[in-house]
Formats: structure tokens, sequence, C-alpha cells
């Protein structure tokens, strides 16, 4: 199973290829492909970040991965921080996901997935920049998307008639929820079912919080997260029906104090380029997220002008937080120009779009939905448990709520997912909104894989090969999804309270097109390769990690650091324990020792746990915060 080696061919656009075994894929334009003995290497643009698909003859998936190193870099693999089972998928089988040690200051991801067809056995092995593979993630999905064995034709409901969702199916997709929220230790999950005009299911299964007897329904207020981006688009494109914009519309025509790090991107930002996740800037959520003395809507969108795009115009799928929250503070603006940003936003979703569908439950307002059916959210703590989450993070998007700021309950939801499966019209029959703006936001702007495509807030997925219309939401212990089968007029909400719900999403997508279309039974193999995995990844993280810290490196930090970015951090010890303040939020931390001999802390509050900084090498007392793409550094003080 050798090929002669091939010079790198640098390709001009996405192309199907196959590996040197036959297994088909499509690799992405401006990558470069080439062939290396039994290795199919693709490298991103960025010289460095590489994907390699090795084909072996092994006797398991530990011997295939063996081969793969050989023959991609044999000085490459790293340590095994774990290895777990992943589902029979797309004609695969014996899959195993395999992921290892890096240095924080590497900024690197380094994984391996096997899988095979017949004698044969296919493994990826990933090597990629954390900033390429954050700015590629599209890409990455239209290399992965459509990795299929030779000869696979994968599956579509493309012309089936969807079956009714009656008491025997209901039974088995509630049967799929409830056993998947116990095995991954969810308190609570509500959903709502919608298949022509009609509610045929709105319920909830398992506890508002854990420990309690309460039981979550289909009234119960969960935060959900970017969901609200959906919502927010829906209110943008109430005002370009009523004539006081367009989708290309310039944003700073509208708010003339709008600017991004970069001048040539602000003069082409238009009014949906706020919500396409097209214009190349990043995600900044730490910004927002850490420094609340600064959260406002001013602040959020001052904050703008010292982001700076990372890829191209329209290039790339890039999300941002802080570009959906300016496009609701500049929808509010337009529709009620003398009130402050965050009133002028709130009043144009309540009257715009809110009360209009009937949507009495949902709202802004933290405090309102506490006091009433509300579901807890909650978290993983560092020995793998269910915990209730820190509500510190989740609060600080109130200053981008457009985003993902909004409670709300499946009655509510449902009623938002039948105007959009009727283009418009409410049940009453009567227009809510025409069917141009309405089903502008369903537009591709720009490509998430080679089967899904992100609009203006919402994503179009026809992976098998109908369209599918959904949005998610995630957010410190809440994790939600709307969908809609335009087509077919079937929706449906999923309302999750922990952070592992976020692992029921695409199964749940799954489960129903199953039941619908008598489709392969896949979407329980899946939730089962998650509940593995997940606990086992929490087990290995915990393995690396002390607690309390280890007081030899915990004597060496300063009293006090701070940044200009993200304000000031304070260390403190309680007993053994070593906690880090940052004014809003305290936790305590966890030390590790990395592979190349740094230390890092990482913070073990619930809501907070996982955040880390690592200690700086230089002469100054520093600490280092990083995501994909930025790095903050706090300096003694």
């Amino acid at each position: 199973m050798l090929s002669p080696e091939t010079s790198a061919e640098r390709l001009t656009a996405d192309t199907p290829k196959s590996t040197v075994g036959g297994a088909t894929f499509v690799a992405p334009g401006g990558w470069s492909f080439s062939v290396r003995g039994p290795a199919t290497i693709l490298e991103a643009p960025e010289a460095g970040s590489r994907i390699a698909l090795v084909d072996a003859r092994a006797k398991d998936a530990d011997a295939a991965v063996a081969a793969a190193w050989a023959a991609y870099r044999p000085d490459g693999r790293r340590p095994l921080k774990s290895a777990n089972d992943a589902p029979d998928d797309h004609g695969w089988t014996k899959a195993r996901v395999y992921a290892y040690q890096t240095s924080p200051n590497e900024r690197r991801t380094v994984q391996a997935l096997a899988a095979r067809a017949g004698t044969t056995w296919t493994v990826a092995v990933v090597d990629l920049d954390d900033a390429v593979a954050e700015q590629r993630a599209g890409q990455l999905s239209v290399i992965f998307g459509r990795l299929f064995p030779k000869g696979y034709a994968r599956e579509s409901f493309a012309g089936r008639a969807p079956a009714k969702l009656d008491a025997v199916r209901l039974a088995a997709l509630g049967a799929f929820i409830d056993q998947a929220r116990m095995a991954l230790g969810i308190p609570g999950v509500s959903i709502g079912l919608i298949q022509d005009g009609k509610v045929v299911f709105a319920g909830g299964f398992g506890v508002r919080e854990l420990g309690s007897k309460t039981k979550v329904d289909a009234d119960t207020h969960y935060r959900i997260a970017s969901n609200t981006e959906a919502m927010t688009t829906l209110m943008l494109a109430k005002l370009v029906e009523q004539g006081k914009l367009t989708w290309e519309t310039p944003v700073a025509g509208l708010w003339p104090a709008f600017k991004l790090g970069d001048a040539d991107t602000t003069s082409k930002v238009l009014v949906k380029h706020l919500v396409c996740a097209c214009t190349g800037v990043p995600r900044q959520d730490l910004a927002w997220m850490f420094e609340r003395k600064r959260a406002t809507p001013e602040a959020a969108l001052a904050m703008l002008g010292t982001v700076h795009p990372t890829t191209a115009f329209g290039e790339m799928f890039q999300y941002s937080s802080s570009l959906a929250g300016a496009a609701g503070f500049v929808g509010g603006h337009v529709a009620f120009p003398k009130l402050e940003l965050g009133a002028a936003y709130d009043r144009a979703m309540q009257t715009l779009v809110f009360d209009p569908l009937g949507m009495t439950a949902t709202t802004f307002d933290t405090a309102r939905a506490l006091r009433g059916n509300h579901a807890t959210a909650h978290v993983t703590d560092i020995d793998g448990k269910p915990a209730v989450a820190v509500m510190a993070i989740a609060d600080a998007v109130i200053a981008l709520r457009p985003a993902r700021g909004a409670w709300s309950t499946v009655h509510d939801l449902l009623k938002y997912v039948q105007m959009e499966i009727a283009s418009g019209a409410l049940p009453d029959g009567k227009r809510y909104i025409a069917a141009e703006p309405l089903l502008a936001r369903r537009a591709a702007q720009v490509a998430l894989g080679t089967d899904s495509t992100h609009g203006m807030g919402l994503v179009v997925d026809t992976t098998y090969g109908i369209p599918v219309v959904r949005h998610g939401g995630d957010l410190v212990g809440d994790h939600s999804d709307m969908i809609w089968l335009p087509e077919q007029g079937i929706g449906a909400v999923i309302l999750t309270n922990a952070d592992a719900g976020a692992l029921i999403r695409a199964p749940f997508r799954r489960k129903l097109l199953e039941l619908l279309f008598d489709g392969r039974p896949e979407a329980d193999a899946t939730i089962a390769a998650a509940e593995r995995t997940y606990f086992e990844q929490a087990e290995a993280d915990r393995k690396r990690r002390t607690v309390p810290a280890d007081p030899a490196e915990a004597g060496k930090l300063a009293a006090h650091y701070t940044s200009a970015d993200l304000g000031d951090l304070a260390v403190t010890h309680a007993g053994n324990a070593t906690m880090f303040d940052v004014g809003a939020r305290k936790t305590e931390v966890a030390s590790r020792k990395n592979p190349d001999g740094t230390v890092s802390f990482i913070a073990i509050a619930p809501g907070i746990a996982g955040l880390e900084v690592v200690v700086g090498s230089s002469t100054q007392r520093t600490l280092i915060l990083r995501d994909a793409q930025h790095e903050y550094t706090f300096t003694e003080e």
C-alpha cells in the first residue's frame, strides 16, 4: 500500500481526493496536498500545521496509529494523554481517538483518529497550531465531513416522506433523551417538537437542580446562550422590512463610533456582516468575560476597536460574540435612537420579536428568570462529577446580550420555531414578517464545511440530503439547540442545564432524523461513546493536576498582578489552598507541570474550571492567559 512520493500541490479550490488506500475525502482550497509512502499529507496555508491521512494494515488501532506516526513523523509523537473508543460511523468501525500531551507554550493540538474499513485502517494525525485550528475550523469540517471508506455512500433522506411523530416514536425519543441525560450526569433536559403546525410534545426529563426533586418542564427557564443571536437577526429583519435599514447598509453609517482594529475591514462591514461570522474577526471571549468593571454595551462595542482580523474578509468562518452583540445594539439604536444602547436593544426585541410572537416568558432579566421556574446551570467539577456552576462568567453576557443573553422556555421557543417553519406567518394566519427579509438570514454567507453553511445567525445543514436549519447555544452550564426542517414542517427545541448537554445536541438531531425517516441507528452509539470519552478525558486531566496546588510552585507567585487588557489578579493562600481573585471571580487553583518544564495554574471552581494561566519565563514575575488566537500577560505589580 505504498505510493510514490509526490511534490506538494497547492489546491485552488475544495477538491475531491483519496488516500493511498482509497478512502475518499475533500481537500480544502488553499491547502497543499502531497503523498509520502502510505501517508497523504495536507498542510494548511500557514506552514507547520498538517493533517496526515495514513492507511495501514494492522492488528488493532494502537498498531495502526504507531504505523501512522512512523510514516508521517517518527519524532513527532508525544506522550499519550488519553485514548477513547468512538462509535461506528459512516462505514468506519473500531474507531479510536488519541489525545497527546502538549505544553501550553506550544499552542498546539496533537491528536490521532484511527478507524477500520474491511482489513485496512485509516489514521488521521492532526498536528495543528491552535490559532490555525480555530481560524480554519470550517476547512477542517471540509476534510472530516466527508472522510469515507472506499466505495461508501452516505445515507440520504432526500425524497423520503417523514413519519408521523406518534406515541411510539415520541416514546423512543424520550427514552433516548432520558438515558443520555443519566449517562452524562445532566440534571435536567427539556424538549419540544412541532409537526404540521402542532406541538406534538413539550416536556422535561430530570430536575432543575442537582439534589432537588423539582422537575423541569416545558415552562422551565434556561439560558439559551447563542440561540439569542437568531432572534436578534430576526429583529434586524423586521427593521429591514420597515425600511429602517438594509442588509447592505454600512454599519458605520448607523453607528459612527463603530470600528474594528483594522480600518479597511471597518469600512467593509455591512449590517449582514455583523452576524455572518465571515469578517475574519476572531473570538474575543476572554476580554468580555474577564473584566466585568467594563461590562457595558458601550464598552463591548468599544472593545471591538482593539480586534484585528486574522483571516481575509469573507474567507473563513470565525464566530465573534462581540460582533453579534454589536448587531443587536446597532439595531436597537436604529429602532429607538433616544435610548441608551442596552435599553434600546431590549425595547426593540420586546416590541419587534417577543410581543408579536407571544413569547411572554422570554427575558433578558436574570432576576425575573431566577424568581420562578428555572434550571440551575451545572458543570463538571475537577473530579468529573456534576456541580452547580458559579454564575459570574455567565452573568458577563449581559453586556453582550444580543449574542448570548436571553432566558427562555421550550414553549416560547416553539413559537419562534413555528414562525420560521411558516416563513413568517403566525398560527392565526396573519403575517408577522415578509418572507424575503426572513429567509435572507438563511442564505449562505460562509462555509462551515462541505455540507453546512452559515447565514446571518442561522446554519443550514444538508448532510443527509435535506435542509436542516438550526442554531445552537453554549454557555457555562447551559447548552441548547433549535432546529427545523422547513420542507417537512417539523421543528424541535432542546434545552439542557449542564455542560455535558453539549454532547447531546448533535445526537438529538440525528435521533430525530432516524425516527422521522427510519434512518440507520447511529445516535445511541454516539452517546455511549461520548459518555466514555467525556469522563475518561476528565479523569486524564485530573491525574495531571495537583490539588491543592504544589506549595513550592505556589510560593513563587507574586501577591498581585495586573493586565492592561483584563485587569487585576490577586494571589492569596487559605490553608493549603492557593486562590486566584480577579474581583468578580475567586477560585482555588490546581497546578500542573507541563512536558516542557513550565508550570500552569488551573482554576477549579465550577463554572471557571479549566481556565489556565502559565507562569512566564521573564525575569519579572508574569502569568500568561491564552485562548486560541490571543495572549494576555499579567505582570507583577
